[in-house]
């Protein structure tokens, strides 16, 4: 397979339209590349790393690579793939976002490389007047034959007219900067369609559109989302990383490999046929992190999995707690340590068998421990009891 091949057939869902595309490739032009993100959430993850993958890989082929943030589109929600509305946001809370997106952005596609933009930049100078020229080119019914808005409807749930300007917006974002092929999810392909339909009308030539499998999450059954609690952030710590990639079920060996790694997915299908998977997965963690923090951050992590789940020992740094009196709260303990993200979490443990001290499973919510006892709460959580003041 060349090279070509492989970049345009590894981890792709769809190519709209492969032959013009690969056309534009053979004629040596530098294209523009261009993805956009809405920064819903604070950081981005694994499955948003699939795409800036492959951007990178277009990089190094000399075309440019163009990130848009979507900051105007965010206070929307992107309704693609969605059952019901997504919560409004703020201004304040979606700039929040956009900090640490940006420093997420440039672990994976190089910066030197790489164009930011924000959709305010045209959308802030734009008049009503036009923007109601653009949403004459489309009608009603165009965009409730998607399949997300149609369900809803026939739910009798709502669709909201700001989500039926959604599609409309990220096209124009295509036509703002000329965009000569736009990459997403294979959920954003409604969106891409609009984007290159738009171009044609207004005189542009229609972006070719690169869509890739959506990464499935650690739960194994639903695509990777921060709402839904089953993802792997590109910022956490390395040891968080590498630790959540060794917990996904199996059956995504072969799908993380492919579309997160270079790898060779024969030798992979190869090596699993004669090794536990686990030590297949541990290949797999390795490469993500060190894609992520380096071959130092990667060692450093495989060796803290290795002494906290196959050696069981407790990590040599963690949080410690000095001691107050002599029966302690532990729903109290665990969130006052930050160890849990509300009390109802520390309940939930609790009652779950989830929480240990020195080995032992803690049944009750109080306890009295002594200075020098470690508490381990879930599978990564770690607390030393120490001396009180």
């Amino acid at each position: 397979m060349s090279s070509l091949d492989h970049l345009l057939e590894r981890g792709i869902a769809e190519i709209i339209v492969e032959e013009e595309f690969r056309d534009l490739l053979a004629a040596g032009r530098r294209l523009r590349l261009k993805q956009g993100f809405d920064p819903s959430a604070p950081d981005i993850h694994l499955g948003h790393m699939v795409g800036l993958r492959k951007l990178r890989k277009f990089q190094e082929l000399g075309h440019e690579v163009i990130l848009i943030i979507g900051d105007l589109t965010a206070q929307i929600g992107d309704p693609s793939g969605k059952m019901q509305a997504r919560p409004h946001l703020t201004p304040e809370e979606v700039e929040a976002n956009i900090k640490t997106y940006l420093s997420s952005f440039f672990k994976v596609v190089e910066k030197e490389k790489t164009t930011i933009l924000r959709q305010s930049q045209w959308f802030s100078s734009m008049t009503t007047e036009y923007l109601l020229h653009l949403a004459s080119r489309f009608t009603v019914a165009q965009f409730l034959h998607r399949e997300d808005f149609f369900l809803r409807m026939k739910a009798e749930d709502p669709v909201y007219l700001s989500e039926l300007l959604y599609p409309l917006l990220q096209a124009y974002d295509s036509v703002a900067v000329k965009a000569d092929v736009e990459v997403g999810g294979i959920d954003q392909k409604f969106n891409c369609l609009v984007g290159r339909e738009l171009q044609r009308m207004l005189d542009q030539p229609p972006q070719q559109i690169l869509l890739f499998p959506l990464l499935v999450g650690t739960d194994g059954s639903h695509k990777m989302s921060k709402s839904l609690g089953n993802y792997i952030g590109v910022d956490e710590p390395p040891q968080d990383i590498y630790g959540k990639v060794m917990s996904i079920p199996d059956q995504l060996i072969h799908s993380y490999f492919e579309l997160l790694t270079d790898e060779d997915l024969g030798e992979m299908e190869d090596e699993l046929k004669v090794q536990n998977p686990m030590e297949v997965k541990k290949e797999l963690a390795y490469n993500i992190t060190s894609q992520l923090y380096g071959e130092e951050g990667a060692r450093e992590a495989q060796e803290y999995f290795l002494k906290i789940f196959t050696r069981r020992e407790p990590p040599s740094q963690m949080v410690e707690y000095p001691l107050q009196a002599e029966v302690v709260d532990a729903i109290d303990l665990l969130w006052n340590t930050h160890l849990v993200e509300s009390r109802m979490e520390a309940r939930r443990l609790l009652k779950q068998g989830a929480v240990e001290v020195n080995g032992q499973k803690l049944t009750q919510p109080t306890f009295a421990p002594h200075p020098g006892a470690v508490i381990k709460v879930g599978k990564r959580g770690f607390l030393r009891i120490v001396e009180g003041n």
